[in-house]
Formats: structure tokens, C-alpha cells, sequence
């Protein structure tokens, strides 16, 4: 299964939270379980992130696609550069990871 089909898969049936600012937040208090960022994040914010999430120990996953297509897996009319996985649900997406 593709990454996409996982966080599509998670969206339907745990919980995920989506934006840029909310995962910053999230990896700085180490809430959730993964996030997901876009491949074409600028790279100061995705530095940042990367940096909260590995002092956090929070796995980061690049998605191999632009903020606009990963705003469309998300069913979202907007762009997503990052989520933040909170409860899987019913996808395998954890299990992607590593």
C-alpha cells in the first residue's frame, strides 16, 4: 500500500491533524504518533520540524508529492505541507514507517 492510500485510510477512520503551525505544536509537546510532510516544504520549516521531531522521538515521513497533492489525499481543496497523525485508525500507516 502507498502512503497516500494510508493517510487517506487514516483520515477515514482515526484522527489526524492538518497545518503547518498544529505540527509544529504537536512535535514540540510530542503529541501523536507520525508526521507526514509535503516534499516541497520550504526548508526552514522542515528543518524545524525535523528537529522537534527527533527531540520529541515523533517519526517524520516525507510524502514523495507536493503540498497541493497531499492536500488533495486529504480530500481538502487547499494545500497541506504537514499533518500530524494522532490515532491510525484502521490504516497501516504506522506500520509504514521505519
Amino acid at each position: 500500500m502507498n502512503l497516500g492510500k494510508a493517510i487517506r485510510m487514516c483520515l477515514d477512520s482515526g484522527e489526524v491533524k492538518l497545518g503547518l503551525r498544529t505540527a509544529l505544536k504537536d512535535a514540540m509537546l510530542g503529541r501523536g504518533k507520525l508526521v507526514v510532510i509535503a516534499q516541497n516544504m520550504p526548508a526552514p520549516e522542515a528543518s524545524d520540524l525535523s528537529r522537534y521531531c527527533a527531540l520529541s522521538k515523533l517519526p517524520l515521513v516525507t510524502f514523495e508529492g507536493t503540498s497541493m497533492e497531499l492536500g488533495s489525499v486529504c480530500g481538502k481543496p487547499f494545500s497541506v505541507s504537514a499533518l500530524v497523525v494522532i490515532e491510525a485508525g484502521n490504516s497501516p500507516i504506522l506500520g509504514m514507517v521505519g
